[in-house]
């Protein structure tokens, strides 16, 4: 399952780096050369593209359960556009709703190499 493009701009690179208070030049500071976007920034848009890759019914609400084997593998140029594959590795249900584990790939137009891969641990409410 593979979501939209978002396009990675500037202002969004600004606004994490304000809100995360890693402000390095090689985020922030275009007039030294093309900038990136911070790995968390990748991360953090995990739930943005899985809810355009996925449709999840029936459930009260999602809770970020962990991440394991997070791997940066290619940046993420500022200008460039990516997108969030979504496969799912693992369910197992539980008491308190279904904990799926989803194999993550983010892609970039910019590059062959994918940005970050991850295994995302999401429990579902119901």
């Amino acid at each position: 399952m593979t979501s939209d493009w978002m396009t990675i701009t500037q202002d969004l690179v600004n606004r994490f780096a304000e809100v995360s208070g890693d402000q390095q030049w090689i985020h922030t500071d275009p007039s030294r050369g093309a900038t990136i976007a911070h790995g968390f920034l990748t991360l953090s848009l995990f739930s943005t593209l899985l809810r355009q890759a996925v449709q999840v019914d029936d459930v009260r609400m999602a809770v970020n359960y962990g991440l394991d084997r997070v791997r940066f593998i290619a940046p993420v140029m500022v200008g460039s556009r990516v997108r969030g594959r979504f496969e799912r590795a693992s369910s197992e249900e539980r008491a308190d709703g279904t904990k799926v584990v989803w194999h993550v790939t983010i892609e970039s137009d910019a590059g062959e190499k994918p940005c970050c891969v991850a295994d995302w641990i999401v429990l579902y409410v119901r």
